[in-house]
């Protein structure tokens, strides 16, 4: 029977962080994975022919780069290997008639391109953006500290102090407006409605959630100052990289190791017991697990009744939709432009992006899909062989459980089935294949993965929300998951919960474990 300070039960992005943290500060630190992989979403694989190297799910990693987990742990994990590839360029819409918007890295680029498209609208950007800069202190520590803390009360007052009661209620009634709101009373241009919009549903929002427009400019503000940068070599390398840091400083990561329980004592976490019958004992026991995971599984002997309630109406988002594409050649677009551009959306704007993901939260399977396109072989070579390319497509809309299909053409049991996840990766396809020059000569390989098979690959992600959860206000920041919820910390003392399902959500910013390694003295 082994023990150690930390037990952490999985390894995405905020185990790993957690895990780093307290293992720099010299704590014995073992994390136990269920799956026969360490990661969590960062998987990369030859999904769809030998060479060719894909990011199965998570593959933009501007939200860890711009993090303060990153700031603290950049120069350890370099020395590991973790390395990022850029590109000036790094996000895109594409609407359905060939009709292209490009965002840059450069502001005053980008304020004269919009001013082109509409006089105002290039200005509106920079204030737009510009304000989320003069507000970054204290809106990133809101969107990624503890929030209920005495920290967080002394902000909140020293911005009352600042902007006068008044102005702070304006200012927190302006960040509750939805994107729909923002987008058309601050923009005369559908095209650059239209480039923002998508990413909404990337916060797993849509544009009619309340606080979405607020979202949508903290990701035009981190698109424009960080870019969209992808790791050299997959996503994979990035755990690669966690597991060299965490293994030299004396820690330990166990794939193929299933949790069956916690193990509690007077009210207190003292280990965990593995489905082999294993148990290690710890000091603290951190949980990367969605909440129905922690309440009736892994707690299932000790959860209070208002614990179990609230597990059971607990609300999950929409599903995931992922493709991916092994290419002869580089794609040549139909619209100039695109090559170098990171991440585009396939989309016609605001109500195109609301029918989709309405139809998704419906159970319906989306007629017309919002589609991100990355090219990671613009940013990272090394992804496939010489002259060939890869493509890499997600679907933020579609349905955890079908109903039907919007558009009547697909024939569905109700479940992700074979038939019914090609039948949908074909409507994606012609959709993409419009835009691409003689696309179906250049095609070597498709590999599709429906909500279903997400969640077979990682059980947190149940109907293949990515998100840990539905995104809006009333489980979000101090109501996530629950609304007793206070900084991760559950009743159990010596437990606590991290992940997406908990504050600050979903993303790979690390957040939860980075201010749960923090509380620890990591």
């Amino acid at each position: 029977m082994a023990t150690v300070d930390h037990v952490i039960i999985g390894t995405g992005i905020n185990a790993l962080v957690a895990g780093a943290l307290l293992a720099r500060k010299g704590r014995k630190v073992v994390l136990l994975e269920r799956e026969d992989r360490a990661g969590g979403c960062m998987m990369t694989a030859e999904a769809t022919l030998p060479g060719f190297h894909h990011d199965v799910m998570a593959t933009t990693f501007v939200l860890f780069l711009t993090s303060p987990a990153y700031a603290e742990l950049a120069e350890d994990l370099g020395r590991h290997g973790l390395e990022f590839c850029h590109t000036a360029h790094p996000t895109a819409v594409l609407r359905p008639g060939g009709r292209a918007t490009v965002l840059g890295m450069d502001r005053a680029a980008n304020v004269a391109a919009f001013n082109a498209l509409a006089a105002g609208d290039g200005d509106r950007h920079a204030a737009d953006v510009g304000g989320i800069e003069a507000d970054a202190p204290f809106l990133f520590a809101l969107l990624g500290g503890d929030l209920w803390s005495r920290g967080t009360v002394k902000l909140l007052a020293g911005q009352a102090w600042r902007r006068g009661l008044n102005g702070l209620k304006s200012w927190i009634g302006e960040a509750l407006v939805p994107a729909r709101g923002w987008l058309e009373t601050a923009y005369q241009s559908e095209d650059i409605q239209a480039l923002w919009v998508p990413w909404v549903l990337h916060c797993g929002l849509t544009p009619e959630s309340t606080y979405s427009g607020q979202m949508a400019k903290v990701v035009a503000f981190a698109l424009e100052a960080a870019g969209a940068p992808v790791v050299k070599g997959g996503s994979a390398r990035a755990v690669e990289a966690f597991r060299g840091l965490i293994e030299e400083k004396g820690g330990e990561i166990r794939t193929g190791v299933d949790v069956d329980r916690i193990l509690v004592d007077g009210g207190r976490a003292v280990g965990v017991e593995t489905a082999g019958g294993e148990r290690i004992m710890a000091g603290n026991v951190l949980a990367s697990v969605a909440p129905g995971q922690l309440v009736n599984r892994l707690l299932r002997d000790h959860a209070r009744p208002e614990e179990q309630a609230g597990a059971r109406a607990y609300r999950h988002g929409r599903g995931n939709f992922q493709m991916h594409f092994a290419l002869d050649r580089p794609p040549e677009w139909l619209t100039e432009g695109m090559d170098d551009v990171a991440l585009i959306h396939l989309s016609d704007g605001i109500d195109a992006v609301s029918k989709s993901a309405n139809e998704a939260e419906r159970g319906m399977i989306p007629e017309t899909p919002t589609i991100c396109v990355g090219q990671p072989h613009r940013l990272d070579p090394t992804r496939c062989p010489d002259g060939k390319a890869i493509l890499w497509l997600q679907i933020p809309d579609a349905p955890r459980v079908i109903t039907g299909d919007a558009a009547g053409e697909i024939e569905t049991d109700g479940s992700w089935d074979e038939a019914t996840r090609e039948a949908f990766a074909d409507r994606i396809e012609a959709i993409l294949a419009r835009h691409i020059k003689d696309f179906d000569q250049i095609k070597l390989a498709r590999r599709a993965y429906s909500p279903a098979d997400l969640e077979a690959m990682n059980v947190n992600l149940v109907g293949g929300d990515p998100y840990g959860g539905q995104c809006g206000i009333d489980q979000f920041f101090v109501f996530r998951p629950f609304p007793w919820s206070r900084n991760g910390s559950t009743p159990v003392k010596g437990l606590h919960h991290i992940g997406a399902s908990t504050h600050p959500g979903p993303g790979l910013g690390g957040g939860s474990g980075f201010n749960a390694a923090k509380r620890l003295g990591g």
